[in-house]
């Protein structure tokens, strides 16, 4: 059975209890909000040696990684490598993403390596494959991209981006509306080829019940992909992206109906004063469903930076109710992202989420922040690099510029803290 037909059962998985004991929260919190759809726990019956992490309404926003090859570089070892950068940096999920030959062989490896749920996006290995064997993606046949996604949920993958709400009346929208980027979803683009050169509907919506057959079987979760998600602040909340998910709409309440986990994807490049409403739209027409946003980017010119841009829109996104929070890396629009940017990308994503729990009330949320003054007003460097999202770089800028322990980072022997202690009697604690 899945999480949620155990959930509407009255059962508490394993899986439930755990996310409870992270989060905080009776079990039966967990075991409410899945039954209700508010929250899903990714955890495909075949990925084994896994921590189960619950996504979703009164949770601690989530932060995902991307990575995986192209036609050009990467290797099952490079992509291992940014595996455990992200979970080391402390990433919730990762996503494989891989465009490259050997994408199977780095799939396998990820699941079989990743103690965290593994994400993927079929429909890139389906094209690829048709390229392979036919020289044209819109040469894909039907059963080629079913079998394909029976194939990612038999190796583990714990939730499967689809972009079923591509559909011909979404793309009929998208010709009227004069886009500026027109689609810039990998996916969205891969299925809207197919549907335009076979003049047909797209078979991930058309064949739905077919979807949600494979996925109950492994208990993988449906993350209902934005194929028409803007990629420039001039198409945010048109009408291709609001017809496509009023569709996801009725896809999530379908999925509930097969016993199926379901999330929704949302839009990439929002503008900073539409993004609340971005939020509140989805969750109303999606009755409360999972939202995973990328980002969202509030600016179309951070190319080097996209992190920084991310993160604003990704603490507004999460402080408005966005659960699930795609991390963008300093390469975004530039180029493939290596160690080092995973790390920057996943700890900018954090510094987000956290943020936005704060905003949101999470329990526990404020409460490392006062510790963290705490150990700034005693002058504790120790705590201090301890409390940080990335203790091993905090350390290493403290030491580079560090007067001594008494002083504070910028005002040496003219400490604020130090010198209104001394006028107050109450001395600063040495560490």
């Amino acid at each position: 059975m899945t999480q949620l037909e155990l959930a509407l059962k009255g059962t508490l998985s394993p899986q439930m209890e755990a996310v409870a004991r992270q989060e905080q929260v009776e079990p039966e919190v967990i075991r409410a909000g899945i039954a209700a759809g508010n929250i899903v726990i990714p955890a495909n019956i075949n990925h084994k040696n896994m921590k189960s992490f619950g996504i979703g309404k009164g949770l601690r926003t989530k932060v995902n990684a991307n990575f995986g090859t192209s036609s050009d570089f990467g290797t099952v070892d490079t992509e291992l490598e940014k595996l455990r950068a992200a979970i080391e940096s402390g990433a919730d999920t990762v996503m494989d993403l891989s465009t490259g030959s050997n994408l199977v062989s780095v799939r396998r490896a990820v699941v079989k390596a990743s103690s965290v749920p593994v994400g993927t996006v079929p429909i890139y290995q389906a094209g690829i494959e048709a390229i392979e064997q036919h020289s044209a993606i819109v040469k894909m046949t039907v059963d080629d991209i079913f079998s394909v996604i029976e194939e990612h949920a038999r190796d583990g993958v714990d939730f499967i981006t689809v972009h079923c709400g591509v559909t011909r009346g979404a793309i009929a929208v998208l010709k009227e509306q004069g886009r500026v980027t027109d689609i810039v979803s990998r996916g969205g683009a891969f299925m809207t080829g197919w549907m335009l050169h076979n003049d047909r509907e797209n078979p991930l919506y058309e064949e739905y019940e077919r979807l949600l057959e494979i996925a109950r079987e492994y208990d993988v979760t449906l993350s209902l992909g934005d194929g028409m998600r803007p990629g420039c602040l001039a198409d945010a909340t048109d009408r291709a992206q609001v017809e496509e998910l009023i569709t996801l709409g009725g896809l999530v309440e379908r999925a509930w109906k097969a016993g199926v986990q379901v999330m929704v994807e949302g839009p990439g490049h929002v503008p900073l004063h539409q993004i609340e409403a971005n939020v509140k739209m989805q969750k109303a027409i999606c009755k409360g469903a999972p939202f995973y946003v990328l980002g969202p980017l509030v600016t179309d010119i951070g190319a080097g930076y996209d992190h920084i841009t991310a993160a604003i829109g990704g603490a507004i996104a999460g402080a408005a109710g966005a659960d699930f929070l795609c991390y963008v890396t300093p390469t975004e629009h530039l180029s493939l992202p290596d160690v080092e940017d995973v790390r920057t990308g996943v700890i900018a994503s954090r510094i987000a989420a956290h943020a936005a729990d704060i905003a949101k009330g999470v329990k526990g949320a404020a409460d490392i922040d006062r510790r963290m003054a705490m150990a700034r007003k005693k002058l504790d460097w120790k705590e201090q690099v301890k409390l940080t999202l990335r203790p091993d770089y905090a350390e290493k800028v403290h030491n580079k510029h560090a007067a001594s322990s008494e002083a504070c980072s910028m005002c040496g022997n003219y400490c604020a803290m130090r010198l209104v202690g001394e006028y107050l009697g109450v001395a600063t604690e040495k560490c």
